[in-house]
């Protein structure tokens, strides 16, 4: 889909003095907030001043899912124990376009502070939450059901990154062998399973604070309902694999889920370096490289054998 060029930042000025207008904030009737791209390659994220940050559609199906996610987040915020962002001013900067104006959520990323044993408590509430929050009432509001994806199938593709991999001297294929074919079919995705998930726990979109503490998760437009796996598999990739184990176990996952979800991140991370030294797609190597690390971090549960009493396995 054809993205809409990319604002100025005289655009950005005036599209946020209308929002803090319309919004009775006293910081639009000044001469000009000042705003600033969040990074170089995310021209449709923009900086505003030190309290808020501007969120752009660059294209109509990404409204969509922009729009619906004012309404979701409402319904996502009573259940979790972190802060889910705040518009304090949406509409359309460009016809068919939609826009909101959050507030900044303080901390950083998950590159800059690492998560402490109280930071996964907090990730283990987010889980929780996310679990809590009616099926129905999502689905209500669009967000779409997305079935759980075959681990088998993405094994298969692994086990063919990794030899390209091993030619590159970034990986090592016999670590793949620890998934077994018979392993990743006993690690399928359980019927009746299905709950409200994020689907993009990257780091960008874990706030941590200096102390560790988790303090928020942003960008809430790729939820869906689906398998609970792919948050436990995200979070692997932002904070580490014993981490997310650990936040997952929390929550009340048992080894199943869990174990599903460190192999999901653990394939996916081989493919998405395979497919970018290839150059099939952009993105950052350093980045790709780190999620690598991440998501292969050993943990205690390693191999799939007898998942009959998963619970006290973990």
């Amino acid at each position: 889909m054809t993205q809409a060029p990319a604002p100025s930042a005289d655009t950005v000025r005036r599209l946020v003095r209308s929002l803090l207008k319309e919004s009775g904030d006293r910081n639009g009737t000044d001469g000009g907030p000042d705003v600033r791209p969040v990074t170089e390659g995310r021209a449709y994220t923009w900086w505003v001043g030190t309290r808020h940050v501007l969120r752009l559609a660059p294209d109509p199906e990404a409204s969509v899912r922009r729009r619906r996610e004012l309404r979701l987040r409402d319904i996502v915020r009573p259940h979790v124990p972190v802060t889910v962002p705040v518009s304090v001013g949406h509409g359309d900067w460009s016809p068919g376009l939609a826009c909101t104006l959050d507030t900044k959520v303080p901390g950083g990323t998950t590159d800059i502070n690492d998560v402490s044993a109280l930071g996964e408590a907090d990730l283990a509430g987010l889980l929780t939450g996310l679990r809590a929050v009616p099926v129905r009432q999502a689905e209500a509001l669009g967000v779409p059901r997305t079935a759980p994806r075959s681990l088998e199938a993405l094994r298969r593709m692994a086990v063919h990154a990794a030899e390209r991999l091993a030619a590159a001297d970034e990986f090592d294929p016999a670590r793949l062998h620890q998934l077994t074919s018979p392993g990743a079919v006993q690690l399928a995705a359980q019927p009746g399973s299905a709950v409200l998930t994020h689907h993009g726990l990257t780091g960008d979109h874990v706030v941590v604070s200096a102390d560790g503490r988790v303090r928020g998760i942003l960008d809430w437009t790729r939820t869906a309902v689906g398998d609970p796996a792919e948050d436990i598999a995200g979070l692997a990739l932002a904070v580490g694999s014993p981490a997310a184990v650990r936040a997952a176990t929390l929550a009340g996952y048992g080894a199943r889920p869990c174990l599903r979800g460190l192999w999901l991140a653990r394939c996916d991370t081989v493919l998405r370096l395979a497919d970018h030294l290839a150059g099939r797609t952009p993105g950052s190597l350093s980045l790709l490289r780190t999620q690598l690390r991440h998501a292969w971090e050993p943990i205690l549960l390693e191999r799939v054998t007898d998942l009959k009493d998963e619970e006290s396995e973990l």
